[in-house]
């Protein structure tokens, strides 16, 4: 064993040797950055202490030993520090003091660290929450989102992006943006607005696309974003599909501009005989001509503006209705007595197949007339001279429903205007110089019998053979 005088004389320079290093690292600040390096450094440091002990002696280096361990095992396992129990010795109270000095730094780093570590775990689940929070409103968002990089690569798109872009279901969307969209305007506006180091502003540009075969106008909506600072990082791109907005904007420009020649063409006639009568006509007779062409073209301006309102009222739902148990039979027999003497002035055969037994349903009685009246008009109108018309009612229990059908032996309807006869205003060209109309007739019928009664109206037709127009409506329960 060491010598009493010589083992102080060791361990005083252990001891200066220890509180010299705690003093360079409280300069060189390893202790003060709350990170490991701080626990790297005390290790060697208690270590050197251990040595010291030892060299008191057997006895107290033994008890030095386990003391030192425990706080070693301590240190490493991350748990607390507690200062070492101070033995009777007055030499170990010597050696500990500084030690303790030392783990007392190192406990309140310690704790100081912890605290920092869990609130930097609050801060990440509040960032993964809000992430979680955001993207579920990115998959919500109907219209397709794609977010750009500064990189002009794709980083983000929503699931509605993935499908009009044929993006991958899973997986990242992370790619270059000319792989993903081809329209040069489009692509055009993204460098623009991404190179703009301004303040962000949106911009706009119209998108067109096929989807599922079907061609679709996409209004692109951009916004640039900034990541702290002033220049812009990324553009933010919201396509909203507009194909709908846009055929009702071309379906209101071409309503006004049918509406409007409708109107100017009996009011141009009405003027001109107007005119004619004011300008002396004497003849009785060519005056009595004036005033029957006068009337026939105020019947007709009425009729279109009836017309109008009527399928307006009843587009916007607020058409009064007055539904009771009629007898679709009896509608046509009292439609007939007014049609047949304009079929037969002009050769026409009329041929009645009516139901035996009452064909009730439930509608408003003059509204299924103006039905009858439409398709009854039209099967004449555009029957050649000589022809046939057949008109029938049917009742079919097991599907509980009563058939109107209006046959004739016509010019017939082509394929591709057959797409198209129910529209408002639609006249097949070819047939407009057979008998003048509004073209709201068919519109008005579709709109009464689906719309308002809840049936059902189609057509069958071949050119140069005729048409046969056949409505179903629910029969009284």
């Amino acid at each position: 064993m060491f010598g009493s005088n010589r083992s102080t004389s060791v361990f005083i320079g252990l001891v200066g040797v220890l509180a010299a290093a705690g003093h360079a690292a409280d300069r060189i600040g390893l202790l003060g950055d709350r990170s490991p390096a701080a626990i790297q450094l005390l290790l060697p440091l208690a270590m050197v202490s251990l040595s010291g002990l030892l060299l008191l002696g057997r006895i107290e280096g033994q008890r030095a030993m386990v003391i030192t361990a425990t706080h070693l095992r301590r240190l490493a396992g991350g748990g607390a520090l507690a200062p070492a129990a101070a033995p009777e010795s007055g030499v170990m109270r010597g050696v500990l003091g500084p030690l303790n000095a030392v783990l007392d730094r190192c406990r309140q780093e310690v704790q100081e660290m912890r605290n920092e570590t869990g609130q930097h775990q609050i801060q990440s689940r509040v960032v993964a929450a809000e992430r979680r929070r955001l993207e579920a409103i990115l998959q919500a968002i109907p219209d397709a989102v794609l977010v750009i990089n500064s990189y002009d690569e794709l980083m983000l798109a929503n699931p509605v992006a993935r499908r009009l872009f044929r993006l991958p279901e899973n997986g990242s969307a992370r790619c270059p943006v000319d792989k993903v969209i081809s329209d040069p305007r489009l692509l055009e506006q993204i460098h623009e607005i991404r190179s703009h180091s301004s303040r962000p502003r949106p911009r706009g540009v119209e998108y067109i696309a096929r989807v599922d075969g079907q061609e679709r106008t996409f209004q692109a909506a951009m916004q640039s974003f900034e990541d702290g600072g002033d220049e812009v990082s990324g553009v933010i791109i919201l396509l909203a599909d507009v194909t709908r907005e846009k055929e009702i904007a071309r379906m209101r420009t071409e309503f006004v501009s049918t509406v409007s020649h409708e109107l100017r063409a009996p009011l141009a006639g009405i003027k001109a005989y107007v005119e004619m009568l004011l300008e002396g006509e004497n003849n009785a007779k060519t005056q009595r001509e004036f005033h029957q062409i006068i009337a026939g073209e105020t019947d007709r301006l009425s009729r279109l503006i009836d017309n109008i309102l009527n399928i307006s009222r009843i587009e916007a739902g607020v058409i009064k209705v007055v539904k009771r148990p009629v007898d679709l039979t009896g509608i046509v027999k009292e439609v007939l007595e007014v049609i047949s003497p304009q079929a037969k002035s002009r050769g026409l055969r009329i041929v009645e197949r009516l139901a035996p037994v009452f064909a009730q349903v439930d509608g408003d009685r003059d509204m299924l007339s103006q039905v009858v009246t439409n398709l009854l008009s039209n099967a004449v109108k555009y029957t050649r001279d000589g022809g046939r018309v057949t008109i029938s009612t049917a009742v079919d229990e097991a599907r509980g429903v009563a058939c109107l059908g209006v046959e004739d032996t016509g010019v017939g309807i082509s394929p591709e205007d057959q797409k198209r006869v129910f529209e408002k205003f639609y006249r097949v060209r070819k047939d407009s110089q057979m008998a003048p109309g509004t073209g709201l007739g068919l519109s008005l019928v579709k709109h009464i019998v689906e719309d308002v009664h809840g049936g059902t109206i189609s057509l069958a037709s071949e050119l140069g053979k005729g048409s046969t127009f056949s409505v179903e409506l629910p029969l009284v329960r």
